[in-house]
């Protein structure tokens, strides 16, 4: 793998002794900083014993910025408005993963053959770096389509052309990807076995199979809990404490987590923004019509764009109506809202061809070019060019299609004196570049019809809250903040002061504050806030105030700590008690529910009309596979109930059931083997990674290696 350079820093200590005392305190603070220094202080994380490096996470961090500029050149769209927030997180939880893979491979003692390598560095490359390396030489002038190429250039440069000390670099890389490739061969052989260990044995299949083909005729009434009435089922402590005690798994948490009460200020333009912007709209347009945007004008804020677009392409309605009809030189304001303006000044109008047919031949040599241009012109036909000149220094290229116009404007692929050139041939063949080492010939073979161009001047400017705006809302907010200094006060008078609070429980897995619980899109740069809360934010604190810098978008932030917990959520957590409150008083009126409806319950038709709901019949009931129940304890009770004509009454998580299974039958479906061992996995659902950690504990610092306040 290529390493980035280790980064080395060593500090000079010049201790002057002045007294006992002085050096007593030098020796004691040397001391107490000594594990800081000597310790953790470049352990990013621990995985179990294991340890991640500051210069290794700084190397995958590289990598993923590495792979997300790539990513963004091949598809800018897509990668446009990637949170790069995440990249952190990303490059410890890879390498967390990579620890514990290669750990197990070691005890494995799986080793990569060299039959392995070639296949997977030359024929199926498993590391992006060599296709990136191959991009790296074609960008240097080095023509190498696939691994092998590259792999024969790098390693026989004088055979290709090439010097060795040309190719040098390129063998370390090369060497490097090898070594790397074969701790991917190493962990791909141990994945697959892994992959195996987790297989349907025939039993298992046929249950699938069997749970897939039997269905049942099944009545049914279901009367939901609806909201419960607190006095009529009330709840202990006493039994929340029991349940608690019972189920305390389900509230454990991977790590140290803390429970947050989060504002977001987004400051939008005030209306004294939104006037300033009239009064520039007004002065842009007399600017525009004395002569230009000026640098001064500019610094405001103003985009000035010139455009040649054919009339075709212009997207916006409003410009198109105005450049298509407006005379030269003309100014107009043609949008205005409170979000900004556009303004256009018109330039020229002009029939142009957009795009022409081109036979190409490009032919090398200092003489020969000209034997080949008298041969065209003398009416060889371009496409008969190779049949008289069989040399390999001749390439026909026939009915290309060149643009000259897309929907962004000129391509600028021909040179315009070239361009006159090919268009004043009146059809014949012309030397478009020539020189010692060869010419460049050419023809216009068909052209499309010339299409409307039109030239104009573009500004727009949006509207963004001014230095003023943001200071006034800064101050409005450091204001709540010094009367609400608490956790409980931020809380508890954020509305009244027209905040919203919202409710968030951050780990120092979490990569920055998510616009909402469980989301994965995260406010813009509060991953500042994040490393206050987990480094320095105790039960009760308020932070100062965090700012995201988004010229666009900007914002405010503070965050008030509620709680924290290190293996579990504790039962007087109000969302823990909330819940274990409404599963006791669910399960109470359910038995009262069932009581009440079993005197009517002589059909399912009675027993629905006393719950005053509408029977249902679900005439292919499936385990597993139905939408008309929720609660899986109930859906298997109903699916290993034997048909007959007794009415069942049974409570569940969300209401109460009454149901019949009058039938049930197997359809004819032929068995799969393959196919139940999918759907076998896919219901496991392994957790590999789970699997390799087993009952490691994984430490992450990464916050305590980045800058804040």
């Amino acid at each position: 793998m290529a390493t980035l350079e280790k980064i080395r820093s060593k500090s000079v200590f010049l201790i002057i002794v002045i007294g006992v005392a002085l050096l007593a305190f030098i020796v004691g603070d040397a001391l107490t900083n000594g594990s800081k220094l000597f310790g953790n202080q470049t352990t990013v994380a621990k995985v179990g014993s294991q340890k991640i490096d500051i210069t290794e996470y700084q190397r995958k961090h590289q990598e993923l910025t590495s792979q997300l500029e790539e990513a963004r050149k091949q598809n800018p769209q897509q990668y446009a408005n990637f949170d790069t927030q995440i990249l952190a997180e990303m490059a410890i939880e890879q390498l967390v993963g990579e620890k514990l893979l290669d750990n197990a491979v070691d005890k494995a003692g799986i080793r990569s053959t060299g039959n392995q390598l070639r296949f997977y560095m030359l024929e199926n490359p498993i590391n992006e770096k060599v296709n990136i390396l191959i991009r790296q030489l074609m960008a240097n002038g080095v023509q190498v389509s696939t691994p092998a190429q590259a792999y024969e250039v790098i390693f026989n440069p004088k055979r290709n052309g090439m010097s060795d000390a040309d190719m040098a670099p390129y063998q370390r890389q090369w060497l490097a990807m090898e070594e790397e490739t074969k701790q991917l061969i190493r962990r791909q052989t141990y994945q697959k076995l892994l992959y195996g260990t987790v297989k349907a044995n025939e039993l298992d299949k046929k249950a699938l199979y069997a749970d897939y083909v039997g269905t049942s005729d099944v009545d049914m009434a279901f009367k939901p809990f609806g909201q419960l009435d607190e006095k009529k089922y009330p709840v202990s402590a006493a039994e929340i404490n029991g349940l608690y005690k019972q189920e305390r798994y389900r509230f454990k948490v991977a790590e140290p987590t803390k429970e947050v009460s989060f504002i977001a200020v987004n400051i939008a333009p005030s209306s004294a923004d939104i006037n300033n912007a009239k009064a520039l709209a007004a002065k842009t347009v007399t600017a525009m019509r004395d002569s230009a945007v000026g640098k001064e004008m500019r610094r405001e804020g103003l985009v000035v764009e010139r455009r040649q677009l054919r009339a075709s392409d212009i997207n916006d309605q409003a410009i198109k109506n105005y450049v298509t009809t407006a005379p030269a030189d003309s100014v107009s304001l043609v949008a205005e809202t409170t979000q900004g303006f556009t303004i256009v000044k018109m330039g020229k109008r002009r029939t142009e061809l957009d795009s022409i047919m081109l036979n190409i031949v490009s032919v090398a040599g200092k003489t020969l070019p000209a034997k080949v241009l008298a041969s065209l012109r003398n009416g060889l036909p371009a496409d008969s060019i190779k049949r008289v000149y069989t040399t390999d220094s001749v390439v026909v290229q026939p009915k290309q299609w060149i643009q000259l116009f897309t929907t962004d404007g000129p391509t600028n692929a021909i040179a315009k004196e070239q361009l006159d050139t090919l268009l004043n041939a009146g059809g014949k063949f012309v030397v478009l570049f020539s020189s010692d080492e060869g010419a460049l010939i050419a023809q216009v073979a068909d052209k499309r019809a010339p299409v409307e161009i039109c030239e104009y001047e573009e500004v727009n400017y949006e509207v963004k809250p001014s230095a003023k705006t943001i200071s006034d809302e800064r101050a409005k907010f450091e204001k709540f903040l010094a009367a609400n200094n608490t956790a409980a006060k931020f809380r508890a008078n954020a509305a009244k002061s027209g905040y919203t609070a919202q409710e968030f429980a951050l780990t120092q897995s979490t990569p920055a504050v998510p616009r909402m619980q469980g989301m994965s899109l995260y406010f813009p740069d509060s991953r500042q806030v994040v490393r206050w809360v987990m480094i320095d934010g105790k039960p009760g604190d308020v932070s100062h105030i965090y700012e995201s810098k988004d010229a666009k978008y900007p914002a405010l932030y503070a965050v008030a700590v509620d709680a924290e917990y290190e293996d579990f959520i504790p039962v007087d957590n109000k969302k823990v008690k909330d819940a274990l409150t409404q599963e006791i008083r669910a399960s109470k009126a359910g038995d009262a529910m069932v009581k009440q409806y079993q005197p009517k319950a002589s059909s399912v038709a009675s027993v629905a009309a006393a719950m005053g709901v509408q029977p249902r019949n679900v005439a292919g009931f499936r385990f597993g596979r139905n939408m008309e129940v929720n609660d899986p304890a109930v859906m298997g009770k109903i699916a290993g109930t034997a048909p007959g004509s007794k009415v069942i009454l049974v409570k569940g998580t969300d209401g109460v059931y009454a149901y019949v299974v009058k039938s049930g039958k197997k359809e004819n479906f032929p068995y799969n083997a393959d196919s139940y061992e999918q759907q076998y996995y896919q219901l496991v659902n392994p957790d590999l990674q789970g699997m390799l950690r087993g009952d490691k504990k994984i430490k992450n610092n990464i916050y305590k290696f980045e800058a804040g306040d």
